[in-house]
């Protein structure tokens, strides 16, 4: 019985369509959990659904290619999806407008501190230059992310995993963090998220309020753009 089973595994793993199914299914798992749980960012659903499919992948040995073959429709709705975040923005454009130099100052000490604190830690524990600079551009979202770590000598895959760990450690630890430090201005913690946390942060964000949901895809947007503008010219400064 287990080997047929497993035929049956092998033969299905090969259609594209068991990747996008199984994704789908791992993160309605994570979200229903998530809403059992009441919102409780420690279950925050692409964990649950990251660890379920690394469980499934390790358990039927499918390597990662064969499993992207399907999911890659899922990583092609990054794009749109990201675009969709100029809604929300759009709604708050006023208070954009009326909060412009502290956001633009919180962009600044924001995209610094994710990058030089990353490296520095990194740079202290040992870490090889080519870890170095896969770790700077680790708090942007995917795409551009990989972009970064490729123009300035990194890891591209890497960085992509760097990214996913980032956005979700930032989900599940940042609303506590800002609890702890008594923020509650949805604007702040909106940004804040954000910066640190890139799109999975800005998810939380949008389910919990729409203004930091607002905010926080505007951080994530000119802090990609931040990055990417200003992070190779540090790096040729600071490595030569």
């Amino acid at each position: 019985m287990d080997t047929q089973l497993w035929r049956i595994w092998v033969y299905l793993a090969e259609t594209p369509l068991v990747g996008l199914t199984v994704t789908l299914a791992a993160y309605l798992i994570g979200d229903w959990l998530y809403r059992r749980a009441r919102l409780n960012p420690l279950v925050n659903p692409v964990l649950i659904a990251v660890v379920l499919l690394v469980g499934l992948l390790m358990a039927t040995g499918t390597d990662y290619p064969t499993y992207f073959q399907g999911a890659q429709f899922v990583h092609f709705l990054l794009g749109p999806a990201t675009v969709a975040l100029a809604v929300p923005l759009y709604r708050q454009f006023r208070q954009v407008r009326r909060h412009a130099l502290p956001l633009l100052v919180a962009l600044v000490a924001g995209s610094l501190t994710a990058a030089g604190s990353a490296v520095g830690i990194a740079w202290a524990l040992g870490g090889s230059l080519e870890t170095l600079l896969s770790l700077a551009p680790k708090s942007v979202t995917t795409p551009v992310a990989m972009g970064i770590s490729q123009q300035i000598g990194g890891l591209p895959s890497l960085t992509a995993v760097l990214v996913i760990l980032t956005g979700i450690a930032g989900a599940v630890l940042a609303p506590h963090t800002l609890n702890l430090l008594r923020i509650r201005d949805w604007k702040a913690r909106g940004f804040a998220m954000g910066v640190t946390a890139h799109g999975i942060g800005t998810a939380r964000a949008l389910q919990v309020n729409e203004v930091a949901g607002a905010f926080s895809g505007l951080a994530m947007g000119l802090n990609a753009l931040a990055t990417a503008a200003l992070l190779p010219l540090l790096i040729r400064l600071v490595f030569g």
